[in-house]
């Protein structure tokens, strides 16, 4: 990051950092893409233990994810503020929590998992895949955690090419592992989608190895010596990273995890219900990458200008992405309204799970709309470090008005277990309201503190 002068400097700046950490997060994500999609190809049971599987994984990991990446602000804050001396170490401490925070989540794991599987109506096939695949993830998750630290301190730098190295490096090997664990070959035991869980697990070590490697060799990671002259953990450099992390963790956490409870909820249904469900899901979720980078670009060039004290270009840095998140939506809406039977095919070859996936899919454009203006403006809110109050707007919209509304509509209505999509659509918008006029609130605030001064 550095300081800019017009719009079209700024233009090409947010571009030039975007672009990479959307090639970066579609290609972490296409991780669980590949896992869905190939699960599927080994049968609908499969498929459906890996929907259950993820369903309960991802609001756990974006949620406790969401604390690593407040070491995004915070290095880029110093950054902007010339305070180079404090990154290492904030980076440092980063790492030990990233740590602790992984070690927490696998003890937990192993108590809760099996009661949460038990409260469930599956099959014994379905919660057989899900309860091992989940296992099977849970082996890599302390080199997730880190990998996931590294990077974000690597972004913050604007060295967002590097992350996009490491994840298209990881991909294929991600690719390959499926192949051989989830079918059996070469010799490997065909696991179906247990073997998914062991493939990803196995990635996250070498997306680890690879960003240490990157540390140690590469300028400008060099000059900041992260692996030499180690402290012992501080609870005061953890209090630093956890007061901006946890609030959000919590809007994180509270938006993937109503997405979690309505793909519990509809566990009810039958087996290509679920399948046709998640697939959609899934393939929205893809699109979100756009969106959700978008918001990670926000977060670094609002906060460099933030720490800087120039607060009308952090300003003008939120118009261009909010901007070109909405352009992308309206793409993204478009290719799952014409190649919505192409799409189908992508994850099952069973006939009726085929028919169901369109109908998900529309109301999944929906979807697409409003996730282009709260996720960036989550991103925005970020770099000025305001995250209180973010997180009880998420609470409030997703699980105070989307959720509810989304039981009623599925349970007494004929909306069946598109209800519950129609909830997530209106949790989405409320959200996207009550954060934009929170951003006016934050930036008239800012505006005044410069007149005053």
């Amino acid at each position: 990051m550095y300081p800019t002068n017009t719009l079209t400097e700024k233009s090409r700046l947010f571009l030039t950092i975007l672009f990479p950490i959307l090639v970066t997060q579609i290609g972490m994500y296409a991780m669980n893409f590949f896992d869905t999609v190939m699960s599927g190809r080994a049968g609908a049971k499969d498929l459906a233990g890996v929907a259950i599987g993820s369903s309960i994984w991802l609001p756990v990991f974006t949620g406790l994810n969401g604390i690593l990446l407040a070491i995004s602000p915070i290095v880029a804050q110093h950054m902007g503020a010339n305070q180079r001396g404090h990154v290492s170490e904030s980076v440092k401490q980063g790492i030990y929590l990233a740590i602790a925070l992984a070690v927490f989540v696998f003890i937990v794991g192993a108590f809760v998992l099996d009661p949460i599987l038990g409260l469930m109506n599956l099959s014994k096939e379905v919660e057989h895949v899900a309860r091992y695949y989940l296992v099977a993830l849970g082996l890599g998750i302390v080199p997730l955690f880190v990998f996931n630290l590294i990077r974000s301190f690597i972004d913050a730098l604007g060295q967002t090419r590097i992350s996009m190295f490491i994840i298209l490096l990881s991909l294929p090997i991600n690719a390959i592992l499926n192949y051989l664990f989830i079918f059996g070959k070469f010799g490997m035991p065909a696991l179906g989608g247990i073997g998914a869980g062991v493939a990803s697990a196995l990635t996250y070590f070498v997306c680890l190895l690879v960003s240490i490697i990157v540390l140690l060799k590469m300028t400008p990671f060099t000059t900041f010596h992260i692996f030499k002259k180690w402290k012992r953990p501080s609870i005061h450099s953890w209090w630093e990273q956890l007061r901006i992390g946890i609030p959000i963790g919590f809007a994180i956490f509270f938006e993937t995890s109503i997405f979690a409870a309505v793909t519990l909820f509809l566990s009810k249904y039958d087996t290509a219900t679920i399948a046709a469900h998640q697939a959609a899901m899934n393939f929205q979720s893809l699109l979100y990458m756009a969106p959700l980078s978008i918001a990670m670009a926000l977060t670094i060039a609002v906060a460099f200008e933030i720490g800087g004290g120039r607060y009308q270009d952090a300003k003008q840095y939120s118009v261009i992405g909010i901007v070109t998140a909405i352009s992308l939506a309206v793409i993204g809406g478009a290719i799952m309204v014409v190649f919505d039977g192409g799409i189908a095919r992508l994850y099952s070859e069973e006939t009726e799970v085929i028919q169901l996936i369109p109908h998900f899919l529309l109301y999944a454009v929906f979807f697409q709309l409003s996730d282009a203006i709260q996720a960036p403006i989550q991103g925005i809110l970020r770099g000025y470090k305001d995250v209180n109050v973010t997180s009880i707007m998420a609470f409030i919209s997703y699980w105070v008005i989307g959720l509810p509304l989304g039981i009623v509509l599925a349970n007494y209505t004929d909306f069946g277990p598109f209800g519950y999509w129609i909830g997530l659509i209106a949790g989405l918008s409320a959200g996207a309201l009550t954060l934009g006029l929170r951003l006016i609130f934050i930036q008239k605030k800012h505006k005044s503190l410069v007149t005053s001064s």
